[in-house]
């Protein structure tokens, strides 16, 4: 064996005084930025992910009624009186006038701005009091932002002070503001649970795995490090604008690194392992494993980061915020992984394998008999293998038949909360629909409150389908020129069906005001139905260009590991099929089973991002050693060495990845459960019935052909001299001039195409200040430099694969490819927060299509 010639590892690795140094290195780095940086809870926007697209047409009516209506700006909180027994109408109205009053006092909290009920406001009572008059609403204004500590208190003495006064009256508060509030007191009663019970799992595991305290530690030790950093630098950038980072996306993050750090420190310990077999010193055998385990973790890590970035296309705030964070941290976690977890690992010496020694640690790392079992049943009858696993796989998938999405916020709450309780009283006393009216926006070029439009209007409105009633009073804008409808509807506010009846809505307003007379009447519709509705829209439409994209760059990585077109045809739809499968099950445990109201309206992107994303690492890790296999073996007995080599690390790598999201099922918020049960259930799917059936059965029915079109050469006879793979900085054979050379010279005129256009479309980007400028240009700019990008990345593959280039040196040149493409959103992302860039003057439609 020889070892590795890398400069860089030997710099690193060369001794345990350079372990030290690096060891030191990443401690100084996160004590530095965690005392610059600012806490993650202080920067963390869980309001911006729950919206629609700002260009939308129910984010367009939201802002008309914040501009055009004084007060609107303000998170009102709704609290529901209902009375009890047979004068339950007067203790009703007595219990109101009581709290009115407590909420009127000087010691009321500061941030209520005022109270809307029957005693203050009497004309509004036909909208404040149910139907058998046995209950009453009570709007509450309040000022501040439901982010704020200080907000979330003041809701909490509304609370206390509605309680006090309710008598014999059964009383909630709930609306924006009591919602804003139970959302974080349950993400933060759910982030400390899950980072103890994360902690706990891989500890366990770990233990089970390595039966070596120290080893068990190191990767935890590195992880903390790793999650540090990430958080800090998370919570710089989000501090200046450049990211957006919510709760959802903290508590994915956390489990995310667990799982991968955890993995990749796995595969490089275990390789180390076997490295300390054949040669005794310990520097020279480590950097032998971080050679030798280099080129797979890389791809590893680089799917998963590309696939993070992939969500920057996403129109959805929901899903285009969710990316670069969590890409930060997998790079981090990676960076790690080559430096503080080698490092850490020679610093404690032989001691890190006590009590058992490293020969039985060694010994542990070697194929198991089952999985000489297994690789034998594949031998033996791989189109009986490869078909039973397929159709189990279709029959999982058959759970989709009852797949159906939830835009209800409140019902993802696995814990019981006030607002929830409310939101339950009023559908119950006034009707499904009062617990989220819609708002109908008409605006015109002239004024409207004279003459008789806005009643045929209103009138319009009312005939609409599934439209419960309209507001007596419609309000107008200063000017007269806009009014403002409040529609109820008689279905519930966040089902599909009620989804649905937005556009007919939308619709028969227009058609109301163009009746009317009303010319060129802009009509929008906004509330929280509406804003579903566009989430919806987006979503469809995002996780569609999403998954392509995703799926892509998985494609591309593995075509430039395993320099070939065929392979990574037949190992992405295993992941498809693994993702369909995994998704009919979590349907039918969630929603059929336990009784969810649906599918988180985000779930299904997250699950198939991440599944593909980490489900890949799998396939990667033994078709790389596959791959190396056939070196020195037939195709045949190569799948065998393969299967049974990688089956006791990957086996046990998939278990803790399948571990630490089964974390997130302790969460108490739908989504996550979901999430977490589906990420674990498609692990496990993948680690022990796609990697070592379906796949290992395909190559050994597609025999030579496994990685066409490369070819597998003679193999050398155990007598030959066993050649070690060249070292990543030797220099690469020379390719006679050719198609290699015109290939060559098309790769640098793209760059030199795709480097220009990127330059222009700045350019055209900073004359987009100038008014009399027109977006055209900014457009024309865009799409040449997106066509010179996908081209300039397609050539890199080619050439990589032509020129047998190593994964490293084609990843970074695609790294580098899309830094201006990243740059110029970051740039477009900033000018438009900062106020710098107009909004788009394109009409957005409520529908995303192609």
């Amino acid at each position: 064996m020889q070892p590795t010639n890398s400069r860089l590892l030997r710099c690193l690795l060369g001794s345990r005084k350079r372990a030290a140094v690096v060891v030191a290195f990443w401690i100084l780095i996160a004590g530095l930025l965690a005392g610059v940086a600012p806490t993650l809870e202080s920067v963390e926007d869980n309001a911006s992910a729950n919206l629609p697209p700002a260009a939308s047409d129910s984010m367009k009516a939201r802002d008309l009624v914040r501009a055009q209506l004084p007060g609107q700006d303000a998170t009102p909180a709704i609290v529901v009186v209902r009375g009890e027994g047979a004068d339950a109408a007067a203790s009703a109205q007595q219990a109101v006038t009581r709290i009115t009053a407590a909420l009127s006092e000087s010691t009321r909290p500061d941030q209520v701005a005022s109270v809307i009920s029957t005693v203050s406001a009497p004309d509004a009572a036909a909208e404040l009091v149910s139907r058998d008059r046995s209950a009453q609403l009570l709007v509450v204004p309040m000022t501040g932002s439901p982010s704020d500590e200080s907000f979330q208190n003041a809701v909490d003495k509304v609370r206390s002070l509605v309680s006090d006064r309710a008598g014999p009256t059964e009383v909630a508060v709930t609306g924006p503001a009591g919602i804003a509030t139970d959302t974080v007191k349950v993400f933060s009663g759910g982030d400390r649970i899950l980072l103890a019970a994360t902690i706990l799992l891989v500890l366990v595991i770990l233990l089970a795995i390595y039966r070596s305290p120290l080893m068990a530690l190191v990767p935890l030790v590195a992880v903390g490090v790793a999650m540090r950093v990430a958080e800090t630098v998370g919570a710089l950038l989000a501090d200046a604008g450049l990211i957006t980072v919510s709760s959802q996306t903290a508590s994915i993050m956390t489990v995310l690194l667990f799982g991968v750090g955890t993995d990749y420190a796995l595969i490089i310990t275990v390789r180390y392992r076997e490295a300390l077999l054949d040669e005794p010193d310990r520097a020279r055998a480590m950097r032998t494993a971080v050679h030798r385990t280099a080129e797979s973790v890389l791809a590893s890590a680089s799917t998963i980061v590309l696939a993070m970035f992939a969500l920057l296309v996403a129109a959805s705030p929901a899903l285009r915020g969710f990316g670069p964070y969590l890409a930060l941290g997998v790079a981090v976690m990676a960076l790690v992984a080559f430096t503080l977890i080698p490092a850490l690992v020679l610093l404690l010496g032989r001691g890190v394998f006590w009590p058992g020694g490293v020969d039985k640690a060694a010994e542990r790392g070697r194929g198991a008999g089952v999985w000489h079992r297994v690789a034998a049943l594949v031998a033996k009858a791989p189109v009986r293998v490869a078909s039973a696993v397929v159709a189990l796989l279709v029959v999982l998938s058959a759970g989709l038949l009852g797949y159906q999405e939830s835009f209800n916020t409140l019902s993802g709450f696995r814990t019981a909360t006030e607002s929830e309780r409310g939101q339950h009283l009023i559908q119950e006393e006034f009707g499904p629909g009062e617990i989220a009216p819609s708002t109908v926006v008409v605006r015109s070029h002239e004024d409207l409150r004279s003459g008789s439009a806005p009643a045929e209007i209103a009138a319009g409105i009312a005939d609409a389908g599934h439209v419960s009633r309209v507001g007596e009073h419609p309000r107008f804008a200063e000017d007269g020129t806009t009014v403002f409808y409040d529609v109820v509807l008689d279905l519930d506010p966040y089902s599909s069906e009620a989804l649905d009846a937005i556009a007919p809505l939308q619709e028969a307003a227009r058609t109301a005001a163009d009746a009317a007379g009303v010319q060129d009447a802009t009509v929008l519709v906004g509330g929280e139905t509406a804003q579903n509705a566009d989430i919806r829209s987006a979503l469809d439409h995002d996780t569609t260009l999403i998954a392509l994209l995703v799926l892509a760059i998985v494609t591309a990585v593995l075509a430039l590991l395993l320099r070939s077109v065929l392979a990574p045809l037949y190992l992405v739809a295993t992941l498809v099929l693994s993702f369909l499968a995994t998704l009919g099950v979590t349907t039918f445990f969630t929603v059929t089973v336990l009784g969810d109201e649906g599918i988180g309206n985000r779930v299904t992107a997250y699950i198939f991002i991440f599944l593909i994303a980490l489900g890949v690492d799998y396939n990667i890790f033994i078709m790389s050693r596959f791959k190396q296999e056939l070196r020195t073996r037939p195709p045949a007995a190569a799948v065998t060495a393969a299967l049974t080599r990688t089956g006791g690390v990957v086996s046990s790598a998939g278990l803790i990845l399948a571990a630490t999201f089964a974390v997130l099922m302790t969460q108490p918020i739908r989504e996550l459960f979901q999430f977490g049960f589906a990420m674990a259930f498609g692990i496990l799917l993948d680690t022990f019935l796609i990697r070592p059936l379906l796949v290992p059965a395909l190559v050994r029915l597609l025999g030579d052909r496994a990685l066409w079109p490369s070819r597998p050469g003679t193999p050398q006879t155990p007598s030959a001299p066993r050649t070690e793979p060249p070292a990543a900085d030797a220099p690469a054979a020379r390719v006679p001039e050719g198609g290699s050379g015109r290939l060559l010279r098309a790769f640098t005129w793209i760059a030199v195409v795709e480097a220009c256009t990127w330059a222009g479309l700045l350019v055209g980007m900073y004359f987009k200040y100038v008014p009399e400028t027109t977006e055209l240009g900014v457009r024309i700019f865009g799409t040449l430099h997106g066509a010179a990008f996908v081209v300039y990345v397609l050539l890199t593959v080619l050439v990589a694969v032509r020129l047998k280039w190593r994964l490293g040196r084609t990843t970074i040149l695609a790294l580098l490819a899309a830094i201006p493409p990243f740059m110029t959103i970051a740039f477009e992302v900033w000018a438009r927060r900062t106020g710098r860039l107009p909004g788009r003057a394109v009409t957005a439609k409520r529908t995303y299509g192609p």
